[in-house]
């Protein structure tokens, strides 16, 4: 039974392979984003443009910052495991399981509890509205609550996926995200609590999701199989998955703090601008939830075969990542022309939030193929442990560029098209920085060329 959970990627159809894993998780990164996204539809139907701002934007920027964080982690953890599962050494794939997991919980409660007695400089820091900060502020902090246990899926769910099992998480996230439409609409629409009433929801939800995780690891018979009273770090495995871990996590967090320079410049422009900018920020989440899915499928693809010793299948694995990432992505630009607009409206009916909305997301969608190479070639690079000279590159030609470009260029033409230039150029001058070091000298180039022993 517990065979037909794993998905053993160092044999069979490559392009299968990947699809079979990617699916899943696109679906589940889609159920994941419908958390915030279900907030703001209903706090935007029900509460107005304010509300629909606070939950989103800023609020949503910071959320972002720290879950970025967390998801580099586990996909620095799950990196680990997955050479481990490739390897077929369960004995480390069982320690790196107990190490993450007591990892989780430590973390996951510190950050909680800093973030909501830090709550209000956050906000205050980036120039938020006097009349939005009453609603986002109790949003915030009610938001931290749910990080530990945030922390504690994404764990637990990268563990799973790290021996193949891309579906077990997307039941929990379909259940969980379930659970928090149903308490939106309870107590925003029902009871009237607002944006105080989507938080909780988003939170129980969160709960549940870490709950239903843990649950299946402690219950499985094989090699990640929780056990309670093993729970413990082992620091030797534990130095090499924060090594992965950290260089992801920071590279989630460089395009977070980017951004949130960007939305503190958008914050400049007014509410409607604001709410526009919210709303544009969970529509192109399905260019997001797709690209970044395959980049997990790359990553544990590349991840087992290299534990594996199979480099032809590693070459393979990045060029039909490749070729499905260019498809994926032209599908979804033809449906945010075609469909973005009447999107838009389940946010909000306010025409002028929708023509600055619908002018957003015209100027962003014809740029998204400048990204493509970003994620592919990271997640391939991860894979094999290389991710801190990714990590300098992100820095260097998306954090620092957008930085400087705010900066400079904003005073000089304050409107929203020289701030969304920043998406634009920082991804066409990264990717240039990616393609140079995949082929010049990377750590994949060096393996790939290099004499060690492949397995059939």
């Amino acid at each position: 039974m517990e065979q037909t959970k794993k998905q053993d990627m160092t044999k069979g159809n490559i392009t299968l392979q990947l699809l079979l894993f990617f699916f899943p998780i696109l679906l589940g990164t889609f159920f994941q984003q419908l958390y915030n996204t279900a907030d703001a539809v209903i706090v935007g139907q029900n509460v107005g443009k304010l509300g629909l701002a606070a939950v989103g934007g800023t609020t949503s920027t910071i959320i972002n910052l720290f879950i970025g964080v967390f998801v580099g982690l586990s996909s620095g953890f799950s990196v680990i495991v997955s050479q481990h599962y490739g390897a077929k050494n369960n004995k480390l794939v069982s320690i790196c399981v107990h190490t993450s997991i007591a990892f989780s919980l430590i973390v996951g409660f510190m950050v909680s509890i800093l973030g909501i007695i830090f709550s209000k400089t956050m906000l205050a820091n980036m120039n938020i509205p006097d009349d939005m900060m009453s609603m986002a502020l109790p949003y915030l902090q009610i938001y931290f609550l749910g990080l530990a246990p945030n922390l504690i899926y994404n764990m637990g769910a990268g563990l799973l996926r790290a021996v193949g099992d891309s579906k077990t998480p997307l039941i929990f996230l379909v259940i969980s995200c379930f659970v928090n439409i149903v308490l939106d609409i309870i107590l925003i629409h029902y009871m009237n609590m607002g944006v105080t009433g989507a938080a909780v929801a988003t939170v129980t939800s969160q709960i549940i999701s870490a709950l239903l995780v843990i649950i299946v690891l402690y219950r499985r018979n094989d090699a990640l199989k929780l056990r309670l009273k093993s729970l413990q770090i082992n620091f030797s495995e534990l130095k090499k998955m924060i090594s992965i871990g950290t260089a992801a996590g920071m590279q989630s967090a460089m395009y977070t703090i980017a951004n949130i320079l960007i939305q503190a410049s958008i914050n400049s422009l007014g509410t409607d601008t604001i709410a526009a900018f919210t709303a544009y920020g969970k529509i192109d989440t399905l260019f997001w939830m797709t690209i970044q899915s395959l980049g997990i499928s790359v990553t544990t693809f590349t991840g087992q075969n290299f534990g594996y010793g199979n480099k032809e299948r590693v070459k393979k694995g990045i060029i039909y990542g490749m070729i499905l990432s260019v498809v994926i992505t032209g599908i979804v630009m033809v449906l945010l022309k075609l469909f973005g607009r009447s999107i838009y409206t389940l946010f909000t009916q306010d025409e002028n939030v929708l023509k600055i909305g619908s002018q957003m997301l015209d100027f962003m969608v014809i740029a998204f193929p400048a990204y493509i190479i970003i994620e592919i070639f990271s997640g391939s690079l991860r894979g094999i442990g290389d991710s801190w000279i990714p990590m300098i590159m992100t820095a260097g030609g998306v954090c620092v560029l957008r930085i400087v470009w705010i900066i400079v260029m904003v005073p000089k033409f304050p409107n929203f098209y020289t701030i969304l230039w920043a998406y634009p150029i920082s991804w066409i001058i990264t990717s240039t920085l990616f393609l140079i070091y995949m082929f010049g000298f990377s750590k994949m180039k060096l393996w790939l060329k290099s004499n060690i022993y492949v397995i059939d």
